[in-house]
């Protein structure tokens, strides 16, 4: 058995590279792992380790093919406001814009409800996703990318994730590693202060563009309540701003407005939405969705982003996109 290094101890993107393919390879012990994570969390990952510990995910999981443009939405997890899945209904959304959305997510390890547990309390077979993933893709411009079924390294992590329950860099490596191989992205993270460090991670990996986010208040997407930090990644650099919901021409509203609960509550909070229900959970689809609209190279407009996802909705397109998604995943 490999000894991982101290946690004090901050590694070079090829130390990362290494030591996080120990882990992934079931080389060291699952106490080990579990205290190396938290140690490592607390003390906060490096941008070097980020990338690092990606590449070795990357160079692990099972890819798709996925058409030109396509685009991943999600967040990191772990922010501890147990919200709605506001990252999957965005992804229906753009997918009804005419924008290719390739889902990446996993069940709830920090969370009451993660992306797959509210598919699946939608009608989503879980099992049938990843075998159907690329042909719905190509059909229908959506799949979800179930890690379980992409990330076979993953499967003893899992478990040990899921008895830590708290964020750790596994929370972040995911959203690097897409097995639709994505170069635009909105990517959600629980940590505003973070927010550039995450973002040099990903510009050492590179991308065509990708907007890393998180809310002032610690939320793993744009959030409605007040300001949010943003980087702006393409290629391997990133430039960073404030945005706000102002921009999109919504209103603010607190946290506690798109308040979550388990997956049965999320997926009927998901059809309400869909059936143009409005208010703060619908606004909050909206600005998510316009900067992923805006990453996509639909618009460069944070307002106009936000009507285009508003019309997805209003028009019936997403609420049929997901019922077409549920009756082909099988």
């Amino acid at each position: 058995m490999k000894t991982l290094p101290s946690a004090d101890t901050h590694l070079s993107e090829s130390d990362a590279h290494e030591v996080f393919g120990w882990i992934l390879d079931g080389e060291t012990s699952d106490e080990a792992i579990g205290r190396f994570l938290v140690e490592m969390s607390a003390r906060s990952e490096t941008s070097e380790e980020i990338a690092g510990a990606a590449r070795a995910l990357r160079e692990r999981l099972i890819p798709i093919e996925a058409p030109e443009g396509t685009v991943d939405c999600c967040g990191t997890g772990g922010d501890g406001h147990h919200t709605l899945n506001v990252s999957t209904a965005v992804s229906l959304v753009v997918a009804a814009c005419g924008v290719p959305v390739a889902k990446h997510g996993n069940r709830a390890a920090s969370s009451k409800s993660g992306a797959a547990d509210t598919l699946e309390a939608l009608g989503l077979d879980m099992e049938a996703v990843g075998r159907t993933a690329e042909k719905t893709l190509a059909e229908l411009g959506i799949c979800f990318l179930f890690a379980k079924n992409h990330h076979p390294a993953m499967g003893r992590i899992q478990p040990i994730r899921q008895k830590l329950g708290v964020r750790t860099i596994f929370n972040l490596m995911g959203p690097l590693s897409n097995p639709a191989g994505v170069q635009r992205q909105l990517i959600g993270i629980a940590r505003p202060a973070y927010v550039p460090i995450y973002a040099a991670a990903k510009a050492k990996l590179g991308t065509e563009r990708t907007f890393i986010a998180s809310g002032d208040e610690g939320l793993d997407e744009l959030s409605l309540a007040g300001g949010n930090e943003l980087a702006d990644v393409a290629g391997n650099d990133f430039e960073m701003r404030r945005v706000n919901a102002v921009q999109a021409n919504l209103p603010h509203s607190p946290v506690e407005a798109i308040r979550g609960g388990d997956p049965a509550h999320n997926a009927k909070a998901l059809e309400a939405l869909l059936s143009g229900t409005p208010g703060p959970y619908r606004e909050a689809v909206q600005f998510n969705a316009a900067a992923t609209l805006i990453v996509a190279g639909k618009t460069d407009d944070w307002a106009i982003g936000a009507e285009m996802a508003g019309e997805a909705i209003d028009s019936g397109k997403a609420r049929q996109l997901l019922a077409d998604w549920i009756a082909l995943a099988k």
